[in-house]
């Protein structure tokens, strides 16, 4: 006689406004590897110890490519976000093996090189500044919908070369796409995505121009890139190039309006934030968790056997609080190395736009503390609420208060 399975739990990242550290900490002390239970009844397991977490990131039994776990995400009404890609978007290097995904990252990281984005500074140090500009005088203001998301949606429109006068559209779209499945905004932001992109790419084959969707539409005429590969490349550039720029942002503002003195010690010696930045990511980073792997066999991690076909989450946020890969990790501490942290990922998949991110970071709180030196919360921080998000971790809003300038 088979015992009865036990019921998981749910996963509490069901509920946004919940703090996941103190959760993550009771899974690294009593479970390591939890299966929890989503509410679309999908069923993964948690990696939540740094070295697991970056063992596993690398760990090409834990693969990307949905296929292994199809019957799982199908079961989970989840299938149309991967397989269909009028509605997924998925067909992207993140849901890619070698050597598919070499190839993607390939085309992709030549626009991204270290020497191109550091040209990039000026401009966007221009950007920062007309963004507070336009709201200096005022003496409050959303730092979310005023300046931590059209800054990143402004850059990665003119990289992609998409017009800036649809930067709030495809910016909403893009925030409605990181929702939780059970939302239906998420399928709503998907599919207008996928009809504006494509709309966009068909212009850029009408009239290529010197951007990065021209560049991969070239691409495909070689023979490299077909149809749902590029609108699946230039969905992620779009998303993942601005959704978690914001998160950074906001979650590292909200770290420096808790922590005053971390902000005056910043402002006192603004040549420490570009480590300051490095920490902002460990502490509260824009990716709470990594986008799903799947087991292509049985793997054990931390004495737990994760069966094949199954679902892997790797909790970012939980291994860069793990108190064993850094000392006292719930502290901010703007003058911390943390070298390591798995903000950005690890292995193959470590985030392309990592540089770009970091300029726009170091620009953004640079600019931020030095124009409006006496920032403060406008409301209490429990009243703060976070976007409910399969991956991210990020504010719906964050009111300040400031000195009016004339």
């Amino acid at each position: 006689m088979s015992m009865p399975q036990r019921a998981l739990d749910p996963d509490f990242k069901e509920d946004a406004q919940v703090c996941p550290y103190p959760q993550y900490a009771r899974m690294r002390e009593e479970c390591p590897v939890p299966q929890v239970r989503r509410a679309t009844g999908l069923e993964p397991f948690l990696i939540t110890r740094y070295e697991d977490a970056k063992a596993a990131l690398a760990d090409p039994r834990l693969a990307k490519n949905p296929e292994t776990a199809r019957a799982a995400l199908e079961a989970a009404g989840l299938g149309r976000y991967y397989f269909n890609a009028g509605e997924g978007l998925a067909f992207n290097m993140l849901t890619s093996d070698p050597p598919s995904h070499t190839r993607l990252r390939r085309m992709v990281a030549a626009e991204f090189t270290p020497r191109r984005i550091a040209e990039l500074r000026p401009w966007i140090q221009q950007l920062a500044d007309s963004l507070v500009d336009a709201v200096v005088r005022d003496g409050h203001a959303d730092l979310i919908g005023s300046f931590a998301a059209p800054l990143p949606a402004l850059v990665i429109a003119e990289l992609l070369g998409i017009p800036a006068e649809d930067r709030e559209e495809f910016q909403t779209w893009s925030q409605m796409s990181m929702r939780a499945p059970q939302d239906p905004r998420q399928r709503e932001g998907l599919l207008a995505l996928y009809h504006y992109l494509a709309g966009q790419i068909q212009a850029k084959r009408d009239k290529p121009g010197e951007d990065l969707i021209s560049a991969l539409i070239a691409s495909r005429e070689e023979e490299r890139l077909n149809e749902a590969e590029l609108l699946g490349a230039t969905a992620l550039l779009l998303v993942a190039g601005h959704e978690t720029t914001v998160n950074l942002i906001g979650n590292g503002m909200l770290a420096l309006l808790e922590h005053p003195e971390q902000s005056a010690l910043l402002r006192s010696r603004p040549e420490l934030i570009p480590g300051a930045v490095e920490e902002f990511l460990r502490y509260d980073g824009a990716a709470e968790r990594a986008t799903y792997r799947f087991a292509v066999e049985d793997v054990e991690i931390a004495g737990t056997v994760i069966p094949a076909g199954s679902v892997v989450m790797v909790a970012l946020a939980s291994a860069d609080r793990d108190e064993a890969a850094f000392a006292d990790p719930d502290v901010l501490d703007v003058t911390r190395a943390p070298r390591g942290h798995l903000a950005f990922g690890h292995g193959i998949h470590f985030c392309l736009g990592a540089a770009l991110a970091r300029l726009e970071g170091e620009i953004a709180f640079e600019t931020l503390l030095r124009r409006l030196p006496d920032l403060a919360l406008a409301v209490p921080a429990q009243e703060l609420r976070y976007r409910l998000s399969t991956f991210m971790r990020g504010l719906e809003s964050l009111p300040v208060t400031f000195t009016a300038q004339a």
